[in-house]
């Protein structure tokens, strides 16, 4: 459409004036292609705008048509706020807010990774397997305590009672420390150590 066109398509619809308040009104509706022309874009970039919400349409029955005035009055706004980087869309915003949120956890992890660093080097943790024999060291010494308590006891009572007593006391005693320490062990033995 040349300017010539444009401007006849545009004498064509109605005039502008002021209303009770003050607004601008009148104008018309005009196609897509003429309100392209009139802000020097394409008609892609009108249907753009159209459907990210900026420059609104009126449904006639010859279709979609651009109110001329609110048209124009929101296409100004909307430069307006870009210029002045009002203008980001919302999806925009949500981006750079899980960006955000994304770098605050980067740098807390980090933080921790050279605080755990730190307390590794100064010798506040020791490694899994130095944990795994202490404990291993630890479990066995403790099962000889443990089986022996039964022969000392007795030793200790011998005199006491009936020897017959006394090598059923250290049998009943032997068994319940037995199973005690059996079921101790295999509750200690996690499933990525039994394999």
């Amino acid at each position: 459409m040349t300017t010539e066109q444009l401007q006849h398509e545009i004498l064509r619809g109605e005039e502008l004036y002021l209303d009770s308040n003050r607004n601008v009104a009148g104008g018309g509706l005009y196609r897509v292609e003429i309100i392209a022309q009139l802000f020097g874009v394409t008609v892609r970039r009108i249907q753009q705008l159209t459907q990210e919400g900026v420059l609104p349409t009126t449904e006639t029955v010859d279709g979609r048509r651009y109110d001329l005035v609110p048209t124009i009055q929101q296409y100004v706004k909307y430069l307006s706020d870009k210029a002045y980087g009002k203008n980001r869309s919302e999806k925009e915003m949500e981006l750079r807010e899980q960006k955000m949120k994304a770098e605050i956890a980067l740098k807390e992890s980090q933080s921790e990774l050279h605080r755990l660093k730190t307390d590794i080097a100064a010798g506040r943790y020791i490694s899994v397997e130095e944990a795994t024999m202490d404990y291993s060291r630890f479990f066995v010494a403790f099962k000889k305590f443990a089986l022996s308590l039964p022969g000392r006891l007795i030793t200790r009572i011998s005199g006491l009672v009936d020897p017959t007593e006394a090598r059923h006391i250290e049998k009943e005693l032997q068994a319940d420390v037995t199973q005690l320490l059996r079921a101790f062990v295999v509750a200690g033995v996690r499933s990525d150590d039994a394999g």
